[in-house]
């Protein structure tokens, strides 16, 4: 059963000048795991955790960091979560939550679906 599904769209250019006017930015939103890559894949990160939080339908207490995104060896992205936002996850019920990315010429892309674990 499909709890939630979201979707969103990063201007990469924007969200390039954001980091870059803001120095903090980039640890402020994402775990050190994740800190590591160019602007272009930071952006389709952002766009996960945010289309995530749209699936998930609420963001209360949630901190950037109890959400990473993660690739496997053949380069899937999946979700690894932490803390509140961990507890949510389990007390809605979520079993998997399937996460595809992509990048376009200035635009980064996330679709996310939750789904029950029964």
């Amino acid at each position: 059963m499909i709890i939630g599904i979201g979707v969103d769209l990063v201007d990469v250019p924007r969200f390039a000048r954001s980091i870059d006017r803001t120095p903090g930015l980039v640890e402020r939103l994402f775990a050190v795991s994740e800190r590591d890559r160019p602007a272009r894949s930071l952006a389709a990160r952002f766009a996960a955790k945010e289309a995530f939080m749209k699936a998930l339908g609420e963001t209360s207490g949630f901190r950037w960091h109890d959400m990473q995104v993660r690739q496997d060896a053949d380069g899937k992205p999946s979700f690894e979560f932490f803390g509140r936002i961990a507890e949510v996850v389990a007390r809605r019920g979520i079993g998997a939550v399937h996460l595809s990315l992509t990048h376009d010429g200035d635009s980064a892309c996330a679709f996310v679906v939750a789904e029950g674990a029964s």
